[in-house]
């Protein structure tokens, strides 16, 4: 019998059924969402990826994900923090991306703020990770009910309010909460997916970056 939010693959595996089986989509569920990251590159790259998402598919953006990235010089913020109004014409005018004027704005925004916090903190990835939710935080089942009624958190909302005070912008707590499944501050794949205890042996293997 199926089970809501869980799908077969062609390999018999039972994985989250978001990505419907689609070669790409299916990879990135497998490889890469909720594995524990900790380069600030890669964490401001998720961030800022997930808010050119807001009101679009996350599919699509991640079919441009290598546009996004030849486009915004890596997200090396170093070097985004030194892009000019220049830049912006030429980013709008880049099909390969979401050309949302906007969206575009914030991240060289956002990249300067993210120099702010390296200089504070030491690093994106130590400011980040020391939000991780404890497990008393977190739901004791997670099958796919639970998911669908929590498109954000405690504390993607208390992430999200420390950001905007930093002058971060589309760093809302729905986006917030999307970045923390997304670097693996949560395991979101659901109760039944292999990929769920692959991700909580990586999760306590991992080094909190301090």
């Amino acid at each position: 019998m199926a089970t809501a939010g869980l799908i077969e693959g062609a390999d018999g595996k039972t994985r989250c059924a978001w990505h419907g089986n689609l070669p790409d989509y299916l990879d990135y569920h497998d490889r890469e969402w909720g594995r524990p990251v900790t380069d600030d590159i890669r964490l401001f790259e998720k961030i800022c990826l997930e808010g050119f998402q807001s009101g679009l598919s996350w599919l699509t953006i991640l079919r441009k994900r290598e546009n996004f990235r030849a486009a915004f010089a890596g997200f090396d913020f170093d070097r985004i923090a030194k892009f000019t109004d220049k830049d912006i014409e030429r980013l709008l005018g880049d099909t390969g991306i979401v050309r949302h004027r906007g969206k575009i704005v914030s991240t060289i925004n956002n990249a300067k703020r993210a120099q702010e916090m390296v200089a504070e903190k030491g690093s994106l990835a130590a400011w980040f990770w020391s939000f991780e939710p404890r497990p008393e935080e977190r739901p004791k089942k997670l099958d796919w009910a639970t998911l669908k009624a929590m498109p954000t958190s405690p504390t993607s909302t208390r992430i999200s309010k420390e950001l905007k005070k930093r002058g971060w912008t589309f760093v809302g707590p729905t986006t917030v909460y999307a970045f923390m499944q997304a670097m693996g501050m949560v395991n979101d794949h659901v109760e039944g997916c292999y990929c769920r205890g692959e991700v909580e042996k990586a999760r306590g293997k991992l080094k909190r970056p301090k």
